[in-house]
């Protein structure tokens, strides 16, 4: 059978509980017409990138569908049926992802994946230049004499370290 990812928005007024219990009820109409959800997962409540009928937020949900084409019409039928589904998008895919979606991965898992990237590509970014920090910038250790000053002339002293010195009040 073909595999499908089903991306669908909830509005924001709509609890948790309420869109466990629309994702049910979508799973179902899958089931029944001969399909199979291979992997459910609820993104939480976001922010969306713009305004959809006055919402700022919604409550993602992501199915991952291995089911026959008629079964995911119906599923696409009865949510756009359903007021509170703001959006939703379906697309057929070759293969089933195992791992979880980026969204769901800890936030430990992608700054442990974004290190070994670093590691592997020689830097932060990619960068060989900025692997090692920040640059250094080397001094002289002598001061340097002045064009104008001849050659045989003693270099000039060192300054001495300047000494705290104490104020007297009168």
């Amino acid at each position: 059978m073909p595999l499908y990812e089903s991306i669908m928005i909830v509005r924001q007024d709509v609890t948790a509980a309420q869109v466990d219990a629309l994702a049910d009820g979508f799973s179902e109409i899958l089931t029944n017409n001969g399909g199979s959800i291979e992997r459910r997962e609820y993104w939480g409540l976001r922010t969306l990138a713009y305004r959809i009928k006055k919402n700022r937020k919604g409550h993602y949900v992501l199915f991952n569908i291995d089911a026959p084409s008629e079964s995911v019409q119906e599923m696409e039928r009865n949510i756009r049926l359903n007021e509170d589904v703001l959006r939703y998008m379906t697309i057929r895919v070759d293969e089933a992802r195992p791992e979880p979606s980026p969204i769901m991965q800890g936030k430990g898992d992608r700054e442990r994946d974004r290190a070994d990237r670093s590691q592997r590509h020689g830097g932060p970014r990619g960068r060989p230049d900025r692997a090692a920090g920040p640059a250094t910038v080397a001094t002289p250790a002598t001061p340097a004499t002045p064009a104008d000053k001849p050659a045989d002339a003693p270099a000039a002293e060192p300054a001495a370290e300047a000494a705290p010195t104490e104020s007297k009040e009168d």
